[in-house]
């Protein structure tokens, strides 16, 4: 079989199974591929780990894609992303052409219940990224300050202007981390590199113009996947702003398909191919599948255009002292998103709260897998309708 197959067949194997978000996605690579195939040591998949933290993109497909380029060139990284991201991205579409054609469904109590899902799911990834992230006072405040700024200032530049706020104030009020080594080996030239890159900002500069006329969706899903630092939930508030706001989708959809997105394997990027799907109707299976490859290529672009300069660029603890305060200010910018418009569009009662509650509890202190908990919520959500009357909720 040829290595590109083989890599293809073996990520496509992971992506079938790989519930539980990006940590759980994480820990199935090494599994598989450290400790059971040998694909690359630990201290080269911890390297790997560390750059596609520090990148904006969905990191564990991002360091999926990266094993591959170790495994197989730039071929065989691409391998590795489709393999990963193929079964979840064709539940989206699938999601997404089906509530479309089925207009009936889009009021149904199940979608109420799904939007529950997403806030215990938001919830629940906030409180562990806030442990892992602001293990300290200084952090604390700056991700404080950033959920405010964010909330002062909606939209997009509100979040783009805390994203710069929290670097910035990393040099004034955090130390710099230590540097670690950086042994990476991968099969792509500093000048291919470079290409890359250059590709990444030329991509980046015309999907910032004027949204390229009739089809800002487009320009919405690359830029997003270009500026968003800490993987799958952070990418809600950017496409929450550049897609419900504008009127390209209605939030009761957006919310819906980003609880559906908490319940299928693989990476919550996925959630772009119901989105493409969801706004342009008329060709909703291209258009699903063009929004999944937007979303996801930025990230793509420059893991495997920094990847032959990292070891210079680990140097810089500059860079790594920045970084603490971005992810901090991250942290700030998904509080902000949970409070609105999650909360205050999916809990319109006490009986709405205890569900999403419960879910919270059940994500953050068993191990029920996060898709049944989702689909929990769903069913929860259609009963309730039926009980809250009898109740008097």
């Amino acid at each position: 079989m040829p290595e590109a197959a083989r890599i293809f067949w073996v990520f496509l194997r992971l992506g079938c199974v790989a519930f539980g978000g990006p940590v759980a996605h994480l820990a199935f690579y090494r599994r598989w591929l450290v400790e059971e195939r040998r694909w690359l040591t630990d201290e080269a998949y911890t390297q790997t780990l560390a750059l596609c933290q520090m990148l904006p993109g969905p990191s564990s497909s991002q360091t999926g894609f990266a094993i591959g380029i170790h495994r197989g060139g730039l071929i065989g990284g691409i391998a590795a992303w489709l393999g990963f991201t193929l079964p979840g991205a064709a539940l989206m579409v699938a999601l997404g052409m089906g509530l479309t054609s089925l207009e009936a469904w889009q009021g149904g109590s199940w979608i109420d219940g799904l939007k529950l899902g997403a806030v215990a799911v938001v919830a629940n990834a906030l409180i562990g990224m806030a442990h892992q992230l602001c293990p300290d006072a200084r952090r604390a405040g700056i991700a404080a300050f950033a959920a405010a700024g964010a909330l002062l200032i909606p939209g997009v530049y509100g979040q783009l202007t805390m994203i710069v706020a929290g670097g910035v104030l990393a040099g004034f009020f955090l130390s710099p981390p230590a540097t670690p080594p950086t042994t990476l080996n991968v099969p792509i030239s500093r000048r291919q590199g470079a290409g890359l890159l250059l590709i990444f900002g030329l991509g980046l500069a015309v999907f910032s113009l004027s949204a390229l006329g009739q089809s800002p969706l487009w320009g919405v899903l690359y830029r997003s996947g270009s500026l968003v630092f800490g993987g799958g939930h952070v990418v809600l508030p950017l496409l929450e702003s550049g897609l419900v706001a504008p009127g390209l989708i209605d939030s009761e959809r957006f919310l819906a398909g980003y609880g559906a997105a908490q319940a299928i394997p693989g990476p919550v990027f996925s959630f772009s191919g119901f989105l493409g799907a969801q706004v342009m109707p008329q060709n909703p299976l291209m258009a699903g599948l063009l929004a999944v490859v937007l979303l996801f290529a930025p990230g793509l672009l420059l893991v495997a255009g920094l990847l032959p300069f990292w070891q210079t660029l680990g140097q810089y603890r500059a860079m790594r002292q920045t970084l603490l305060g971005v992810n901090a200010a991250v942290v700030g910018l998904i509080a902000a998103v949970l409070y609105d418009p999650i909360l205050t569009r999916a809990v319109q009662g006490p009986g709405d709260a205890i569900i999403a509650t419960v879910a919270l509890v059940m994500l953050a202190r068993t191990r029920v897998p996060v898709y049944w908990v989702v689909a929990g919520c769903a069913i929860a959500g259609g009963l309730a309708q039926r009980i809250y009357p009898a109740l008097g909720i």
